[in-house]
């Protein structure tokens, strides 16, 4: 067994964190879809502590770098629907943030999936583009105008000239990394002063998935760590950002998706969507609050 890790934002020694769920991991379980975005909930995890000083609940003993990259790589993908759903309400969210903006030259998306969300900040009058992406089953899924922005791999810090953009993002993906700090100090030194970093987070504090409790999404093999209000504010103010602001997330996204995403058997499930396909709701959207976080910090002119 691999030696148990401190919390990867504060760096409390992990003999101090409270247990918040053991390990539920059925090899049997896994295919390609395990470490692939917007799945069916799997309700597998890592042995998952508590910090008891900056909040975040994380993995003590995650898989390695080259293990991670390696199931992100080989990760299927079925999601593109989901994911322009979530690009349409990233790019809503962030119009405040893009207003404060010193300048509008150059974007980075740390985990771009097919580049949708790039493809709106294109519109949003930014002039160079880049995404990163370990899954080369995403990246193929894009349009090759899109294909052209993205980069194949996991986010390197040393890939990019320092202080060379005005934005970087990082939606639902610093749940996945192993050492989120570095990513947010990474961005922090790519950013130009006047630029801000933005993320999109679960939030385990929030009514929802205390509800639904070991039933939450969020509970998920992918998952190396899971941030609340407080463990977010404490990982962009300990990075060096300013003005950081983190707020509730409101999700827009088609009620068959949602259904999917429910705690039911899978009968329920499929008659459900039976009936809504019947009725032609399928499709339908509907904006809720599941228990998500956006987090915006700024660099310092």
């Amino acid at each position: 067994m691999s030696e148990s890790r401190p919390c990867p934002v504060c760096h409390t020694d992990s003999a101090k964190a409270k247990l918040f769920i053991e390990q539920n991991i059925d090899p049997a379980k896994l295919s390609g879809f395990s470490f692939a975005s917007r799945k069916e909930p799997e309700y597998m995890c890592h042995r998952l502590l508590q910090c008891q000083n900056c909040d975040l609940v994380y993995a003590d003993q995650p898989p390695d770098e080259r293990e991670l990259a390696h199931a992100y790589h080989v990760a299927d993908y079925d999601s593109s629907e989901e994911a322009n759903d979530a690009a349409a309400a990233y790019i809503l969210a962030i119009q405040p943030v893009l207003g404060m903006l010193a300048g509008r030259r150059s974007a980075l998306e740390i985990g771009s999936g097919t580049g949708i969300f790039l493809e709106h900040l294109s519109h949003e009058g930014f002039a160079e583009l880049v995404g990163v992406e370990p899954s080369s089953a995403a990246i193929a899924a894009a349009p090759a105008h899109r294909q052209a922005w993205i980069r194949e791999g996991m986010f390197e810090e040393k890939d990019f000239a320092p202080e060379s953009f005005d934005l970087v993002c990082c939606f639902m993906t610093m749940e996945h990394v192993r050492d989120p700090q570095l990513i947010a100090r990474a961005a922090f030194n790519l950013l130009r002063p006047g630029g801000a970093f933005v993320t999109v987070t679960h939030d385990y504090r929030s009514l929802v998935n205390k509800l639904l409790g070991r039933r939450s999404p969020i509970i998920d093999i992918e998952h190396m760590q899971l941030f609340s209000g407080r463990s977010v504010r404490y990982l962009f103010e300990n990075s060096g950002y300013a003005d950081v602001a983190v707020k509730a997330f409101v999700n827009t996204y088609s009620l068959r998706y949602w259904v999917r995403l429910a705690p039911l058997p899978r009968s329920i499930k499929s008659a459900a969507s039976g009936l809504m396909a019947s009725l032609g709701l399928g499709n339908a959207k509907l904006g809720v609050n599941v228990g998500n976080l956006i987090a915006t910090g700024f660099k310092h002119v």
